[in-house]
Formats: structure tokens, C-alpha cells, sequence
């Protein structure tokens, strides 16, 4: 498409038809991504592929019969609106088919890698096509991508809808529906600062779509195959940048390492404003294409992880209008700047900017991964004595390994004399201690048991019976152990409670 506009109009064609499709998207998306909350959202990714691959073929047909520009790019418009609902229902179905907060950003990963070789496959075979065929005969193998997403969104099998997919009552008006994920947004300061960040990104992203034409026609001489490969490095940074976001989000800073990601969009502009040659662009374009896998990884999966179900496609949909707004506006000022101080001066002063923004977000940043972010357990074995002298970071993993436990009232949780494998912490509710019939103590929230049997590797000293209904917390054996006999002061102060315990039995 911006090679086409490019033929008809220049590099202000490029840019007036980006601001025109994103400002239609960004307009689109709230209701579009309602549609996602209120319908199961694989029947709406399907809608959505098959009607984009159907416009594409026709402007595909106007274009071979010469037909008048405008034409395809009100194809180009609708078809952009088209696929508005698409990205939410995708980033909201995907935390079903997930069975924990790792293999989340582990399923983000793989779809990030999976668009990154797209970027990079579909731009070098975009830049082939190019230099040999017409731009139609692109636009066509753009249409048999459609359908073949289609093809496997039809063979997957995502849980059975739920009360929000099956519900017809209780549902406001669609108008006051749609503005819910602005509201949440909004509401919310971690949420404002995220995708205030992200915007910043997408105004580069944008700017992008002007400025890797001008790179690739004017300042590099590249000519119509330039851009694609230039895109296609774009897209081979990705691919690095996703499996290096699988790596990072291990040590649980999502937050930081996506303004890490946004930095990578805008310093290398810098680079290349000041060395305009090949070998720095493509450099710097590999380093975009790094950054972006950062932020979507991460800003998806923060999203994912915050936001309730219910409302999640509509807060995507929110985000996604903003970000793509940002794009309008980057791709409107981009044209403006280079046409009044050129495009190496352009890149210094987008580049400049949205770096100086990002290094202002780092503080509130890092408070939503110490507090929107933080593992789920994490504050309750805080407040364990045991765990008290170890790194914030070690207890930390041992929060992300915890699992959930509950039991009814009367159900024993550990028979005297049994194997253990388990430490328990408990979250809510009250167990009794009992030995050899005795009752010997009452425990709360806050409090543990379970661990003289894994430490001392006897079988276990006393029977638990849940008093009331109880939720739990459990650490396996290969997981408890390590951390306890691994830092000398948790040891003596295990061994100190263990020896108080026993006296009590």
C-alpha cells in the first residue's frame, strides 16, 4: 500500500492515507472490540479474515483495471476497519487457553515471534514481488494470507464459552458498553502511564511508515525494493527481540523491560541522523525491530494479567484506538517535518523526544512491577518469618511457584505419620493442629505447616483439619527445600521455629 501511494503521490500521499486509516481505526475500535466482549470471539477473528481477504481481492481488481486511486484507498480503509476487532479478541481469548501467568508470556512470546517472521517474510517477499510483478499481484498473495489465518483460527478449540459469551441480559447500552474500556483506562493510573508510553511508541511507528520510504528512496537509494527489505530487518529484530522478552520476563520486570522496548524505538533514529548510511539503517532498524517485540510482549501480557475478563477486549480495543491514533499522528507530523527541516533532522527531533519521555516513565514503571505485577501469594509469604531474611527476588520465585489449595470445613490437609511433599502457607481461614487425637493449636492467615516433615525427612509430626473453609498456598518439596537449606539464616531460623513446634506436640 505505501508503495502504491508512494507511485500516485509521494511521501504526502503515504502519509495522508495513514492518517486516514488509523484515524478510522482508532474511531472503530471501541466498538469493535465490544463485539469481542459480547460475541465468542473465534467466530469474530474468523468474520474478520474472511471479509479483509474479500476487500483485498478487489482492490487487488481495481488496481489491474486502472481504476482511480481513491477507490483502493477506501478498500484499504475498510479493510483496516475490518480487522479492528481482530487484535482484541485475539489478546483477550488468549488467557483462557493459558494454565498459568508464565506460559502467558510464553503464548505472547510465540505469537510475537510467529508476527516477527511475518514482518520479515512478508516484506522480503513483498520486496521480490515488487521488483518483477505488479503491485496487485502483491495485493493478492496479501488476500491468500488472509484466508490461510482463517484456516487455523477454524481448527481451534478454545474453552466453552463462559457467562459473559452466553449472557443477553444485564447488558447495558452498546454506546455506554463501548466507552467501558476508556473508563478502566482512565481510572487507572498504571494503566494511563502503560499506554501513555505506548502511544509514544506508536507516534514513531507512524512516523515509520513515511520515513522508511523517504530512507529507502531518497536518502539511501534503495529504490521500491528497498522498503521491503528494510522492513525485513525490521522484522528479524523481532524475531531475536521475542525470545530475548521470554528470557527477561523470567526475572518479573514486564514494565521496565517495555520501556526498555520503547527506548529501542526511538535512540536509533538518533544514529541514524547523525550516520545516514546503509549499514547504520538496517542496524537501526534491527534494534526497532528488537524494541518492538519488547513493548507488545510485555504491554499485552501487563494487560492480560490486570485487567478482568469481562472487560478486557473493550480495555484492548481502548488501547489499541489510542496507540493506533498515535500512529496518525505520527504518521501526519512525520511528512510535515521532513518537507520543513528534512528527514535526518526529523529523526533527530522524534528520536530526542520520545527517549526524553520514556526516561521520565521509569520511576512509575518500576511501581507496576513491584506492585500491579507482583506475583500473586507474594505479600503472604512476606509476612512468614522463615522466608524473612531472604532477597526480595527469591521470594519473589517462590511466589510465582506457589500453587492454590482449598478444603471444606473438617477435611483433614495432612494425616500424622503420612509422606510429606508439600509446604503450606495459609490465606484464608482456620485449621486445627491436633497429635495422636490432641488438639494442640489453631492456625490462621499468615501462619504455615508442613515444613518439619520436608526438612527434617520424617514422615509428618501432626494431623491438619480445616476448621473452617480454607484457601491455601502450597510450595513443592524441590522447591521449598532448596530455598530454605540454601541461605544459612533461613535455615537457623527454620530450625529455631521447628524446635519450638515440636515441644508443643
Amino acid at each position: 500500500m505505501a508503495v502504491y501511494a508512494f507511485d500516485q503521490g509521494g511521501p504526502i500521499a503515504v502519509g495522508l492515507l495513514g492518517v486516514v486509516r488509523y484515524v478510522s481505526m482508532a474511531l472503530a475500535l471501541p466498538l469493535a472490540s465490544t463485539l469481542a466482549d459480547r460475541y465468542p470471539r473465534k467466530r469474530m477473528m474468523l468474520l474478520a479474515d474472511i471479509v479483509r481477504a474479500a476487500l483485498v481481492l478487489v482492490a487487488a481488481a481495481v488496481i489491474a483495471s486502472g481504476g482511480e486511486p481513491v477507490v483502493v484507498y477506501a478498500l484499504a480503509i475498510a479493510t483496516a476497519v475490518v480487522g479492528t476487532c481482530f487484535r482484541p479478541a485475539q489478546a483477550a481469548l488468549l488467557p483462557s487457553l493459558a494454565r498459568d501467568p508464565g506460559e502467558l508470556t510464553a503464548a505472547n512470546v510465540a505469537s510475537s515471534t510467529i508476527e516477527s517472521v511475518g514482518f520479515f517474510l512478508g516484506p522480503a517477499l513483498g520486496g521480490l514481488l515488487l521488483a518483477v510483478a505488479d503491485v496487485e499481484v502483491v495485493y493478492v498473495v496479501n488476500a491468500a494470507t488472509f484466508l490461510w489465518s482463517a484456516a487455523f483460527i477454524l481448527g481451534l478449540r478454545p474453552p466453552a464459552p463462559g457467562a459473559r459469551e452466553t449472557a443477553t441480559e444485564g447488558r447495558g447500552s452498546f454506546l455506554i458498553d463501548a466507552s467501558a474500556g476508556f473508563r478502566a483506562i482512565l481510572g487507572t493510573r498504571d494503566l494511563r502511564l502503560l499506554i501513555g508510553v505506548y502511544c509514544a511508541q506508536t507516534v514513531v511507528a507512524g512516523a515509520s511508515l513515511v520515513f522508511v520510504v523517504s530512507l529507502a528512496f531518497d536518502l539511501l537509494d534503495l529504490g521500491r525494493g528497498g522498503v521491503g527489505y528494510l522492513d525485513a530487518v525490521m522484522g528479524i529484530g523481532g524475531l531475536v527481540g521475542g525470545f530475548v522478552a521470554l528470557v527477561l520476563a523470567q526475572r518479573g520486570r514486564l514494565a521496565l523491560d517495555f520501556g526498555f522496548g520503547v527506548l529501542l524505538w526511538s535512540a536509533p533514529l538518533l544514529a541514524i541522523a547523525v550516520w545516514p548510511t546503509l549499514g547504520v539503517a538496517a542496524a537501526a532498524m534491527a534494534l526497532v525491530g528488537f524494541g518492538n517485540s519488547l513493548v507488545d510482549i510485555n504491554a499485552y501480557t501487563i494487560l492480560q494479567r490486570t485487567v478482568p475478563d469481562e472487560i478486557m477486549a473493550r480495555v484492548f480495543g481502548a488501547m489499541e484506538s489510542a496507540i493506533i491514533g498515535a500512529m496518525a499522528g505520527g504518521a501526519l507530523l512525520m511528512p510535515l517535518l521532513i518537507e520543513t527541516i528534512g528527514i535526518r533532522a526529523a529523526l533527530a527531533v522524534l528520536g530526542g523526544v520520545v527517549s526524553a519521555i520514556v526516561l521520565l516513565a521509569l520511576a512509575g514503571l518500576r511501581r507496576i512491577d513491584a506492585t500491579s505485577l507482583a506475583p500473586s501469594g507474594l505479600e503472604l509469604l512476606r509476612q512468614i518469618a522463615i522466608f524473612a531474611p531472604l532477597p526480595e527476588s527469591i521470594v519473589e520465585r517462590l511466589a510465582r511457584a506457589l500453587h492454590s489449595v482449598e478444603a471444606d470445613a473438617g477435611v483433614v490437609i495432612i494425616s500424622e505419620g503420612e509422606d510429606g511433599d508439600l509446604f503450606y502457607a495459609i490465606e484464608e481461614g482456620t485449621v486445627a493442629v491436633s497429635k495422636d487425637g490432641r488438639w494442640v493449636a489453631q492456625l490462621g492467615p499468615g501462619d504455615y505447616f508442613g515444613e518439619i516433615a520436608l526438612l527434617r525427612g520424617v514422615p509428618r509430626t501432626a494431623t491438619v483439619t480445616a476448621e473452617s473453609a480454607v484457601k491455601l498456598r502450597a510450595l513443592d518439596r524441590d522447591v521449598f527445600i532448596p530455598a530454605v537449606t540454601g541461605h544459612h539464616d533461613v535455615q537457623e531460623m527454620a530450625e529455631t521455629q521447628m524446635t519450638t513446634r515440636l515441644a508443643m506436640l
